[in-house]
């Protein structure tokens, strides 16, 4: 078992859902800290698919330093450095890139590689991983995927990220091979860039109660 995967692990499960934004100014992103930790939702995947992501990071963790930040979309090696230098706890890979993963392992970085079937699980499991991002969740089998590869693969856990929706959340959630699930809807790049940080506060708090069975996490405003 990675000694560096099983703390994340167990922190991400204590959240149950990450928001995965896209900071579209990394100014913004002191704000954006503020209103996830005001939703009772103190973890953020912020992605690279936006200029200016490791400076987002960067100013995430000089704000708040108590968040859990990962990185997502990091494609390679000198992407999942700059977001470890930057300041996050964990690098996210859409896919298996094992040059990647390697790299992330020996440097001790704790890293979150995709896959959507059994070859996928079993690299990670020869490398020590247990846990595992399932993307892109839905369209690759969802809820009925987890359920088959939760047989052969007991010990594996899973943060499905891409479709899941307040809709589906907790058919995800109730399953014990999902440690978290990943999401868009809480912090959708619109409502960062137009500053609408109340209403992020307020479905971080809806994720959160949902995930604690108190309640349905609101899509009015998902994108």
């Amino acid at each position: 078992m990675s000694a560096t995967v099983q703390p994340l692990a167990a922190r991400l499960a204590a959240h149950r859902v990450v928001p995965v934004v896209t900071v579209p100014d990394p100014a913004l992103a002191p704000a954006l800290g503020d209103a996830l930790a005001a939703g009772g939702l103190p973890v953020a995947e912020v992605t690279f698919r936006a200029d200016g992501a490791e400076r987002a990071i960067a100013l995430l963790r000089e704000r708040r330093p108590e968040l859990l930040i990962g990185a997502g979309t990091v494609l390679d090696a000198a992407t999942a450095d700059r977001a470890h230098a930057a300041g996050a706890d964990f690098v996210v890979a859409p896919g298996f890139n094992p040059a990647v993963v390697d790299h992330c392992l020996e440097r001790g970085i704790a890293v979150v590689p995709g896959v959507n079937d059994p070859s996928g699980v079993e690299a990670g499991l020869a490398r020590g991983l247990t846990l595992l991002k399932l993307f892109p969740a839905e369209v690759s089998g969802g809820v009925a995927l987890l359920r088959a590869l939760a047989g052969p693969y007991p010990a594996m856990r899973f943060m499905p990220t891409g479709g899941v929706t307040p809709g589906n959340l907790a058919d995800y959630l109730a399953l014990g091979a999902v440690a978290a699930c990943g999401g868009t809807w809480i912090a959708p790049s619109d409502d960062i860039a137009a500053g609408r940080f109340e209403r992020i506060a307020e479905r971080a708090r809806a994720a959160v109660a949902a995930a604690a069975g108190r309640g349905t996490p609101t899509d009015q405003e998902h994108r």
